[in-house]
């Protein structure tokens, strides 16, 4: 474990290829795959391409209404810790944590009643990050990012 970085059981990371800046995740050496919260996702193509839109509540993520796009990696079954299997959209997106950036896996997922709007899970901390369970935000919060420049109009929802 030497030379790893210690992360605490909760931290705030950046996304900034999402165009989040700062959101607190509970970090779960337990789960696999890191999943985040959205209100609600739609589909569509770009290029032939298949692309996801969704949207991040203000309350989870500083006060303001977070729209992204980005393209699909991947959809996967994934069991949930009350064993319930869900099919879930999987993206790859930079994540800034404790001074590292790092390119991870995340899925979406309706998150609504948890205490934390994303969760990291171990393959996102594979070789670089470590857990004490006995402490939290470790790294302070982030500071905010400038959301990528993309249009949303494929495939944007009506409001």
């Amino acid at each position: 474990m030497a030379g790893r970085i210690v992360l605490g059981w909760r931290e705030w990371v950046a996304l900034p290829g999402l165009g989040i800046g700062a959101v607190r995740a509970k970090i779960d050496s337990g789960a696999r795959s890191s999943a985040l919260h959205v209100d609600a996702h739609w589909r569509f193509s770009e290029g032939g391409a298949p692309w996801v839109g969704f949207r991040l509540s203000p309350d989870l993520v500083g006060g303001e209404v977070i729209e992204s796009v980005a393209p699909i990696h991947d959809e996967r079954n994934v069991t949930d810790s009350g064993g319930r299997r869900t099919r879930r959209v999987f993206l790859r997106t930079p994540l800034c944590l404790a001074g590292i950036e790092r390119e991870i896996e995340i899925n979406l997922s309706d998150r609504r009643g948890m205490r934390f709007p994303m969760l990291l899970g171990r393959t996102a901390m594979a070789r670089v990050f470590t857990v004490d369970p006995a402490r939290s935000f470790l790294h302070g919060r982030h500071a905010p990012v400038v959301p990528p420049t993309f249009s949303l109009t494929p495939g944007r929802p009506p409001q």
